[in-house]
């Protein structure tokens, strides 16, 4: 098992009709669960869960629970952050729980904007870190990422507090591609990490039609590829009204309530 995961995607998905889709926006409350696969291995599953807001608070959640033989890993992410303007997200709060196979540790970080700076605890390390408009956590970046495509924002680079420290991370676009997995079949935007050294790759694939929900996820090191995660299912909560799943979805979750069954 890797040592890590990508944080960031750690990374949209069954094409449903305009119609059905048509008031869904990126903070739309919805939820996508994944299949992780290392290599050809499945590990286990994620899941993302964007809450219904309070007013103008809201709520992100990662859960996963992965494994390797004698090897578990399981971690429970939380971000907290409000809505400025019509496409910029503001952090409030950030939390990571990891148990499993090694030492478990928490990480958190709270964005004393008042205070003009950002508190983390990665393990027992304690930070003060100077506060900054631009500043994301590393789970609601991703929401911010797909408000800046759905405004056709050419810069793709973000600035996030991880394990006590400031990351710089940068993305371009690769190509338009339709990508064809076991939950279906999604036009999509190939999008990869930049980075000084090719030895590490990254990829990650958005679905347009579905406020760029992330479809699927490589990581390559050394030109082999080490992390598979494909998108199984959907559902996006529209004004508290139950969506309709898609032909392909209900197929997918039947067969996976037959397997349980």
């Amino acid at each position: 098992m890797p040592k890590k995961l990508p944080t960031l995607f750690t990374i949209s998905l069954l094409v449903a009709s305009s119609s059905t889709l048509a008031d869904v926006t990126v903070l739309t409350p919805h939820t996508a669960e994944y299949q992780v696969n290392y290599g050809s291995i499945e590990l286990g599953r994620a899941r993302y869960i964007l809450e219904t807001p309070q007013d103008n608070f809201f709520q992100y959640r990662f859960d996963s629970d992965v494994g390797l033989l004698m090897l578990s890993d399981k971690r429970h992410i939380r971000s907290e952050f409000t809505l400025e303007g019509a496409n910029q997200l503001v952090p409030m709060r950030y939390s990571v729980e990891r148990t499993g196979t090694g030492p478990s540790f928490r990480e958190q970080a709270a964005f004393a904007k008042g205070q003009n700076v950002v508190h983390s605890r990665y393990k027992d390390e304690r930070a003060t870190l100077p506060y900054d408009s631009e500043l994301f956590d590393p789970l609601m970046v991703q929401l911010q990422f797909r408000l800046d495509m759905q405004a056709h924002k050419d810069e793709l680079h973000y600035t996030m507090v991880k394990e006590g420290e400031v990351d710089d991370y940068a993305f371009k676009i690769v190509a338009k591609e339709r990508v064809n997995i076991e939950s279906g079949s999604y036009q999509t935007i190939k999008f990869e990490v930049i980075r000084d050294s090719k030895k590490r790759q990254t990829f990650f694939w958005m679905a347009p039609d579905l406020s760029y929900l992330p479809i699927r996820l490589t990581h390559f090191e050394k030109g082999s590829k080490q992390l598979d995660i494909k998108l199984l299912n959907y559902h996006f909560d529209q004004s508290s009204k139950e969506t309709p799943p898609t032909t392909e979805q209900a197929l997918v979750d039947d067969k996976v309530n037959n397997e349980e069954g």
